[in-house]
């Protein structure tokens, strides 16, 4: 079992930046692939990225490429989306969650948080 607490969210003007970090409990989360994802307003919630156990492999969105990194601290069981250049397309609750293996897809991931709303404003 692995509970997940999303923080960091906020309110930020376009081309600003925020780092979200998701604390997790449980014996498993040095052995579980990590992700965020995000969902805005009347669609449907969409992959961002996404980090394996050991932090050697990243993948992101097209949309977030070269603008989000997600990293991981396995000794503070943290996985973190530093954001830059944010636009205001980015806005949405995100939320965190864990798996046995990378992926893009939410029917991956088992454990969700509860999200945080990042906000940007043009």
């Amino acid at each position: 079992q692995v509970q997940l607490v999303e923080s960091g969210g906020g309110l930020v003007q376009a081309g600003g930046s925020l780092k979200l970090s998701c604390a997790a409990s449980g014996r498993t989360f040095s052995r579980n692939a990590m992700g965020w994802f995000r969902q805005a307003p009347g669609k449907e919630r969409e992959f961002v990225a996404t980090i394996s156990w050991s932090g050697g492999n990243r993948y992101y969105a097209d949309s977030v490429k070269g603008r989000f990194t997600i990293s991981r601290d396995n000794a503070k069981n943290t996985v973190y989306l530093q954001m830059t250049s944010l636009k205001p397309e980015d806005t949405a609750v995100y939320y965190c969650a864990a798996a046995d293996a990378t992926g893009t897809l939410p029917k991956m991931y088992s454990y969700w948080g509860q999200g945080t709303q990042v906000t940007v404003s043009s």
